[in-house]
């Protein structure tokens, strides 16, 4: 499996680090197209510039640098929801298909709304991928166990040295009892 993912993932990364690096050089020209996906995005989040180059900008250069970094298999589950995130606008912005008046163009936009809705799965699969070990939510659930129990084993040990100190109290209060008594 290691094998595997040392292969898919350059393979998958590919066409974002094309594609960012294509877009980073020719932001101009992808604009005027994703303008109204990137203006709506841009006044939903404060932080977001609201000019669409700069906007295809910040997208296409996180493609590039996800992409690399899937590629690479540096935090590749960070990398491939970092890249779901940027081909959602980037799919709705450049392929609306229902958009489109001429029968072929319209067929052409629609293989590749789905090749990017195919991209997403890919994407979607690769930030799930734990390599074969425990996801991040099952190793939080069984620490959550395993504090649960040692709380427990401490509030018995707890209960149990409390009695035990009061059979002892108990006990030099006998004793001393026992002690007066024998005085007296």
């Amino acid at each position: 499996m290691a094998l595997l993912r040392k292969l898919a993932r350059p393979m998958l990364a590919s066409v974002f680090v094309t594609g960012g690096l294509n877009t980073l050089r020719n932001a101009k020209g992808v604009a005027p197209v994703a303008e109204p996906v990137a203006l709506p995005v841009a006044s939903r989040v404060p932080w977001l510039p609201e000019d669409p180059e700069s906007l295809v900008r910040i997208n296409a250069g996180v493609q590039l640098g996800a992409g690399l970094m899937l590629a690479t298999g540096r935090v590749p589950r960070v990398a491939a929801l970092a890249l779901a995130a940027t081909l959602v606008p980037t799919t709705l912005a450049g392929h609306a298909w229902w958009k489109e008046e001429d029968p072929e163009k319209r067929a052409a936009q629609r293989t590749h709304f789905t090749k990017n809705l195919s991209l997403l799965g890919g994407l979607l699969i690769a930030a799930a991928d734990t390599h074969g070990k425990p996801s991040v939510a099952y190793r939080a659930r069984g620490a959550a166990a395993a504090g649960s129990k040692a709380a427990r084993s401490a509030g018995h040990d707890a209960v149990e040295a409390l009695s035990g100190a009061a059979d002892s109290v108990r006990s030099m209060s006998g004793n001393a009892q026992h002690a007066v008594a024998r005085r007296l």
